[in-house]
């Protein structure tokens, strides 16, 4: 049984992914920036009552982050899942952006995981095959040459370096580092229209944490398991 700190989980992938993990007997510690909307998270802790531990974090707080860390000190981790994020403000085009909504979605998607992932070494060097996943998206792609929604694109780019550089100095440590496309999800940030659903980008991310391995660390995987380019 694995330790499992997985951020952004009360709905869409990160609500899937406590589910996926719990379910095959994993202990989840699932993390939840507003806890005064957890009605999804809790039918699945009443489901996994002895495998979900729930903890606030707002991911963008130093003094959040701080706080939890406080309280899992010496505890160990096994893998780390950064999953929180934002889709970015309405305006986010070459001619029209919202500056300060694009600062904000950095600080989300591209500054969060590599805070969280500081602040949390301690507890991963203390765990087993320790494993760091950061949930990004084919959009941040430099290959991938799409104009739209490019907030969101830029702080995914910018967390795949991030992460890729994280990876690098990590692997002395026997940490293992990727990055993951989950799909297009039906989720608040995919929308209706979207391709699959979370509980199926879950089911194959749980398979990416599982193959994730210092021989291929940093990676970047989608969600059935093919590779993305960086």
């Amino acid at each position: 049984m694995a330790t499992i700190l997985i951020t952004g989980t009360s709905r869409g992938i990160g609500l899937a992914l406590t589910e996926a993990f719990a379910g095959r007997g994993d202990h989840v510690v699932a993390t939840v920036r507003a806890p005064e909307h957890l009605e999804d998270l809790a039918a699945v802790m009443s489901r996994y009552p002895d495998t979900i531990e729930v903890h606030r974090l707002d991911v963008t707080d130093p003094t959040s982050i701080a706080a939890l860390a406080e309280r899992f000190a010496g505890r160990p981790i096994d893998v780390l899942i950064n999953n929180a994020g934002t889709i970015g403000p309405e305006r986010q085009s070459s001619f029209d952006m919202d500056f300060d909504g694009w600062i904000e979605t950095l600080k989300i998607n591209t500054l969060a995981p590599l805070a969280i992932a500081q602040a949390f070494l301690p507890n991963l060097r203390l765990g087993e095959h320790p494993k760091i996943l950061t949930v990004s998206s084919g959009m941040g792609s430099m290959s991938y040459a799409k104009s739209d929604r490019i907030a969101y694109r830029t702080s995914k780019a910018a967390v795949n370096k991030a992460m890729q550089c994280l990876a690098t100095d990590l692997k002395g440590e026997g940490i293992a580092v990727a990055v993951c496309h989950p799909g297009w999800v039906k989720t608040e940030i995919g929308g209706p229209h979207a391709e699959i659903s979370p509980e199926m980008s879950a089911t194959g991310l749980t398979r990416i944490v599982d193959r994730m391995s210092l021989s291929h660390s940093p990676e970047f995987l989608a969600w059935d398991g093919s590779a993305v380019a960086w």
